[in-house]
C-alpha cells in the first residue's frame, strides 16, 4: 500500500480543540513508531490514531526496536513572521538494531495516542547491526516539521 508524508487531518482539527500541547515543561508526551517495509494499510493525512498502524500490524519488528517507537523532546513552539511552527529536540535513535521502514508515525500518547503526521521515507531503509537514525529539519519557520504558515 501507500505511506504519504502528511499532517494527519485529524491532527488540524485536534488543534482547533486544544488535544494537543507541545509545550516543553507542560506538554503531552509524544512518540515516534516506525512504518514497516511494504505496509498493508495506507498512511498519510487520513491517519487518526497510532492504533491505525497496529491494528494493520504494519509497525516495524526487529532487533533493536520496541513496539510503540521511541519518545520525543518537545520543544515550546515559536513563530517567525507569520508562521508558527514546533520541533523535537531529538532526533530519534534507534542503536544497535536490524529491521527495515518505509516510513513513520509521530503521535500523542497522552491523548489516546491521536495521530500528528505521517513521514515517508520514499522507499524502504534498512539497517543492520547499527544506529537507524531519523534526522530530523531544522527548527524554523520553512523548514520545521510541525508548522502552520
Amino acid at each position: 500500500m501507500a505511506i504519504s508524508q502528511a499532517m494527519c487531518t485529524s491532527f488540524k482539527v485536534e488543534l482547533m480543540t486544544a488535544t494537543h500541547n507541545f509545550t516543553t515543561s507542560t506538554g503531552n508526551a509524544f512518540k515516534i513508531a516506525l512504518i514497516k517495509a511494504t505496509p498493508t494499510g495506507d498512511y498519510g493525512a487520513a491517519t487518526t490514531n497510532y492504533s491505525n498502524l497496529t491494528g494493520a500490524s504494519d509497525e516495524t519488528s526487529g532487533t533493536g526496536y520496541t513496539a510503540g517507537g521511541v519518545a520525543l523532546t518537545n520543544v515550546t513552539p515559536t513563530s517567525s513572521s507569520t508562521t508558527a511552527f514546533t520541533d523535537f529536540s531529538n532526533d530519534p535513535t534507534w542503536s544497535s538494531a536490524s529491521f527495515s521502514a518505509d516510513g513513520a508515525l509521530i503521535y500523542n500518547t497522552s491523548s489516546s495516542n491521536r495521530a500528528v503526521c505521517v513521514l515517508t521515507f520514499s522507499g524502504t531503509k534498512t539497517v543492520t547491526s547499527g544506529s537507524f537514525v531519523i534526522q530530523f529539519p531544522a527548527a524554523n519557520a520553512t523548514d520545521a516539521l510541525i508548522r502552520i504558515a
